[in-house]
């Protein structure tokens, strides 16, 4: 795939995730209605605004690991990367978490280890550079 072409496929991605499918999903997943997805809030890095995204997490005890589809294309990426500290609404209830970019995980394996196929199969299908991220989480 050239570059326009991954380029392009990142913004239609981008459009239909953020016009179409987020905003319920963000509503199921505050709920609690949504099993393996949940809401990351993030600190915008040039705004200082609050953001929330729906991402599929594995939550293992107090780890949840993230499998970023759009890599630090994603802007919930480089706000993390600008201020790890986050919430994350799991099973409608909020939690801190410090969150981390493993750049040296192998995304792929992570992603078949969250034993979610379909999920798996949607993230490489519309993905153009994964990665991986951990999230530690504290309960309130």
């Amino acid at each position: 795939m050239s570059g326009d072409d991954v380029e392009r496929k990142r913004k239609t991605v981008r459009f239909v995730q953020g016009y179409l499918l987020n905003p319920p999903m963000k509503l199921a997943v505050r709920l609690g209605l949504v099993r393996g997805h949940v809401l990351i809030e993030t600190v915008g890095r040039l705004t200082g605004q609050r953001r929330r995204t729906v991402v599929g997490m594995h939550v293992v005890g107090d780890i949840g690991w993230v499998v970023a589809e759009q890599g630090s294309h994603a802007g919930y990426v480089r706000n993390i990367e600008a201020n790890p500290s986050v919430r994350v609404c799991v099973r409608g209830k909020w939690r801190m978490a410090r969150a981390w970019i493993v750049a040296d995980d192998d995304a792929q394996a992570r992603l078949d280890s969250f034993d979610r196929p379909r999920h798996a199969a949607n993230v490489r299908r519309f993905g153009t550079d994964l990665t991986s991220l951990r999230f530690d989480l504290v309960s309130l």
